[in-house]
């Protein structure tokens, strides 16, 4: 006579409810998940006291910069990104910024817009991804007017930013806008005053535009650092919240690299090669000096950090990414 227990009826009942089970259960050997190919939005928020900061990404290009940058040989460039494991071309980033200060919301550069292709001209996608939208854009700065930085201002050729006023360095102005053929530097790429027209034009068609003086307040809160060279009247703009100070560079630098290494360092688009050489080396010695945060235009997303100096030599250092409120710089 067989012995049954309670614990052997319980063991087998229970053998038999994981074979059924199994039976259910869909083959063990997963098919692989498919690859994604989309990325988080090109943002990213922090705080400079009351001040709410957001980076944009507008786009990255992949650069020749060997070939682009000037007063160097190339392939020294060259040895200099790849012992930074970079490759080349150079994937390098077009950052604009937005400045809330519960008050004006103030776009400080537009992007390239249509005009560099389908790797840029993003600025609008992630402005709208940030929470805002163009039309609630009060005011727009331009650190130049290159179209890198005023391309996205327009959409096939109608003003994107509606309700916001344009500021634009009095230099630039001048220089884009009203410089004669003939008396333009030699070796300037034509296309860039016939797009600086086409992007500034509608604004100051509708008295939408106004200029600002080297060195003085542009809006409320936000003042100008004339730094020539790059172009006329290229400036940094500069903020100020809870006792730091942001400065946002426009194109003291191209990539965070070379012209850290070597700040002598030019590239094909400056207009005065050596009084670049100038404003970069005033940038770079006062943003030690002083320790305050700066926002570069081509340095890797978010493209804010601090500047640090090794002798003659200087250093990009980003900020930590921090997914905390404004906890970053406040």
């Amino acid at each position: 006579m067989n012995n049954i227990t309670r614990r052997n009826v319980l063991k087998g009942a229970s053998t038999l409810a994981a074979v059924a089970a199994l039976a259910t259960v869909p083959s063990l050997a997963f098919a692989a998940a498919p690859r994604q190919h989309f990325q988080a939005p090109g943002l990213y928020r922090t705080a400079l006291g009351d001040l709410e900061i957001t980076a944009l990404l507008d786009g990255t290009l992949p650069l020749p910069l060997p070939e682009m940058y000037r007063d160097v040989i190339a392939e020294d460039a060259a040895r200099l990104l790849r012992g930074a494991h970079r490759d080349i071309p150079t994937d390098t980033s077009v950052n604009a910024f937005l400045v809330n200060d519960g008050e004006k919301l103030v776009l400080i550069d537009a992007g390239t817009g249509a005009y560099l292709g389908p790797e840029a001209g993003h600025l609008l996608k992630n402005l709208e991804a940030s929470g805002y939208t163009a039309s609630q854009i009060d005011h727009v700065i331009l650190t130049h007017v290159h179209t890198d930085h005023s391309g996205g201002l327009i959409k096939d050729g109608e003003i994107l930013f509606e309700n916001a006023v344009l500021h634009v360095p009095d230099r630039e102005l001048q220089f884009w806008l009203k410089t004669k053929p003939e008396a333009r530097p030699d070796g300037l790429n034509p296309q860039l005053f016939k797009e600086a027209e086409e992007c500034l034009r509608p604004y100051l068609q509708r008295g939408r535009l106004e200029t600002f003086a080297d060195d003085g307040e542009v809006i409320a809160g936000f003042r100008s650092i004339l730094r020539p060279g790059h172009t006329p009247g290229h400036s940094s703009i500069v903020v100020q919240g809870g006792g730091r100070t942001l400065v946002f560079w426009g194109d003291i630098t191209h990539g965070d690299i070379v012209q850290f290494e070597q700040p002598e360092v030019t590239i094909e688009f400056d207009v005065d090669r050596p009084t670049a050489v100038q404003s970069r080396r005033k940038a770079f010695t006062e943003s030690v000096a002083e320790g305050y945060l700066v926002a570069g235009a081509h340095i890797a997303f978010p493209g804010i950090g601090h500047v640090l100096q090794d002798g003659g030599h200087f250093d990009w250092m980003p900020v930590n990414y921090s997914d905390g409120e404004g906890g970053l710089i406040r």
